[in-house]
């Protein structure tokens, strides 16, 4: 009865919901383990109670596997469950009051300061407009840790003699970052380059950097080829190259080097200290480190 009922919620998974063959197999795989862990114990699968599923999950927890592929397991038993009480099978679903595993956040990604700067001279290596409006796209984004959809959509007014910009972000709301002199720099030269960018069908353009795209502007796309380009230059694996990987490297860079996270919060457009909170690892390693180098007893083997 049990197995029927497992190959009838399999083809529905892939009828009504789409699913995948791989993902019709992982389903098959799933509910084919906690058969098997039912049946030793003299179960059934299918009048399984709340408290015979969380005893599978402790197994799951017991048996050290991934967050993630027991969030999987229990994500598959959930729909499952759900077929069957729709179905009229059981009068419950014994997964209702069970809370998904803790799946944790994966630290971010970055580059070394050093890989950064053998990027950075590599696109000052480029020659004409295009290597000017590299370098300075390069310089704003590691000055400023912007969204790539913020750095391409940047207005041309945004863009003066000031030491900031000001930067709408998600939902409209507007931030004032700081940019270093090297960026600001680097603008400037591109600036004088950026006619170069209007053509016949672009006579005049608002954008700082102009294209012939639908938006009027260089497209995220476009600007993530450029970056896989010129980290092959730099010597760089492109696969760890891209516009939100340097800036995970503007957060971690600065945590390193004292910045606190409220104030990157407010640079990185953070509307919940929380999102920032995943840099927090930079500060865990600069914590260790002063203690390993300043402590009076650091040294010593007890």
């Amino acid at each position: 009865m049990t197995a029927l009922k497992v190959e009838m919620f399999l083809e529905m998974m892939a009828a009504e919901r789409g699913a995948s063959p791989r993902t019709i197999e992982a389903y098959r795989r799933d509910l084919a383990d906690v058969t098997a862990f039912f049946k030793v114990r003299g179960l059934e699968l299918g009048a399984a109670t709340v408290e015979d599923v969380r005893m599978y999950l402790d197994k799951l927890q017991h048996a050290s596997m991934a967050p993630r592929t027991a969030a999987r397991r229990l994500s598959c038993l959930r729909q499952f469950y759900k077929f069957l009480f729709v179905e009229g099978v059981l009068k419950d679903d014994p997964t209702v009051a069970l809370d998904s595993p803790r799946l944790g956040r994966p630290l971010p990604k970055f580059l070394t300061e050093v890989e950064v700067e053998s990027l950075l001279l590599a696109a000052r290596e480029v020659e004409g407009a295009k290597g000017q409006r590299l370098t300075a796209m390069l310089e704003l984004l590691y000055a400023t840790g912007l969204r790539v959809s913020e750095l391409v959509s940047l207005p041309l007014a945004a863009i003066g003699g000031k030491p900031t910009i000001i930067v709408r972000g998600k939902g409209g709301k507007e931030r004032l970052i700081p940019v270093g002199q090297a960026a600001r720099e680097a603008v400037d030269k591109y600036i004088a380059v950026r006619p170069h960018f209007l053509t016949t069908k672009i006579k005049s353009s608002p954008w700082l950097f102009p294209a012939p795209a639908k938006k009027g502007h260089l497209t995220r796309v476009a600007f993530a080829v450029m970056l896989k380009d010129i980290a092959i230059r730099a010597g760089i694996e492109p696969s760890r190259v891209s516009p939100h990987i340097l800036r995970h490297s503007f957060a971690t860079h600065l945590l390193a080097h004292g910045a606190d996270l409220r104030s990157l919060q407010q640079m990185l457009g953070h509307s919940d200290i929380s999102t920032t909170q995943i840099y927090a690892h930079v500060l865990d390693e600069r914590l260790k480190k002063l203690v390993t180098e300043n402590h009076p007893l650091a040294d010593l083997k007890l």
